[in-house]
């Protein structure tokens, strides 16, 4: 049975020490918990933290030597630039926390019908390195270890991120039994897309009215015809118009829209769906988390429909 309150992932060494003046906004972690708690959408209960991902379900989707290389800390130094962040203990233990994040909220969605992280979509990490801030893609990982184990057989991602998700298209290239569809900026990083089971490149600009005109036309048919026993939705908050990464033009009340509408659609067909919240890189932290703060609204306001 569906508590009022989907269950809230969360762990403080999301937020890892990065060198000053970096670019990635890593305080947006601490500043979305702090949010999630003033509005109390994590219920009386309070997050719950997940364990570090095993390296066993690591395996599932990556190979020994980058595992080794992350964890280690022996990770190539042209590997550790297109990651984009330092080959430190906190920022691997970051990226088990994050994976292992999303895995309890998958399993919790199983239970609940929706649960969400409160980081996790590094959706550019592929089986032997990683790019584009993402080190493990959790996302991967725990659809793998699920599959795994026989909870779910069919997975669907749907990832709106801004940027394509690559490294999960290349993961899952052949596997029928991962279904991933990628609605992005066309011109935005990577400039070498992957083939996803269904890309929708969008023009510079896109706006509200046709970006929500396009996910309207999509998922309610693709939820029908791949009939997911779990759905994994990268809420990346990046297509935003103020986003200093992304090149689309949403306003925060599109993006309230995209997430309703998209866990809406998995819950009043019976389809679970784990939410993990992707990119988001305004200079304003405080605003930024407000964004992605966007998702949790919204699964607070889906199981109460």
């Amino acid at each position: 049975m569906a508590t009022p309150f989907p269950p809230i992932i969360h762990h403080p060494a999301f937020r890892a020490e990065m060198p000053a003046g970096h670019r990635f906004p890593m305080d947006k972690f601490s500043r979305l918990a702090a949010v999630l708690q003033a509005e109390g959408l994590a219920g009386p209960a309070g997050f719950i933290r997940p364990e570090p991902i095993d390296e066993d379900s690591l395996r599932l989707v990556h190979d020994e030597a980058y595992i080794r290389g992350v964890i280690d800390l022996t990770l190539p130094a042209d590997v550790a630039r297109r990651i984009g962040m330092p080959n430190t203990d906190s920022v691997a233990t970051r990226a088990r926390a994050a994976a292992g994040g999303t895995l309890l909220a998958a399993r919790l969605a199983l239970e609940h019908g929706i649960a969400c992280n409160t980081a996790g979509g590094s959706h550019h990490a592929q089986a032997d390195t990683g790019a584009g801030f993402c080190v493990f893609n959790d996302v991967a990982v725990a659809a793998r270890r699920l599959q795994a184990e026989g909870v779910v057989r069919q997975v669907l991602v749907v990832d709106l991120d801004v940027h394509q998700g690559d490294g999960t298209a290349r993961i899952f290239e052949g596997d029928p039994s991962v279904f991933t569809f990628s609605m992005h900026a066309e011109k935005n990083f990577p400039a070498r897309k992957a083939a996803s089971d269904l890309d929708v490149n969008l023009p510079d600009g896109t706006g509200d009215a046709d970006y929500l005109e396009r996910l309207e036309a999509l998922l309610p048919e693709l939820l029908t015809r791949v009939a997911p026993d779990l759905v994994f939705f990268n809420a990346g908050v990046d297509p935003h118009a103020d986003d200093k990464l992304g090149r689309l033009s949403l306003s925060d009340g599109g993006l309230a829209r995209r997430e309703a509408f998209v866990l809406g659609s998995c819950l009043e067909r019976d389809i679970p769906v784990t939410g993990v919240i992707g990119g988001g890189y305004d200079a304003d932290i405080d605003r930024l988390a407000h964004r992605h703060a966007l998702l949790h609204r919204a699964a607070r306001e889906a199981l109460k429909a």
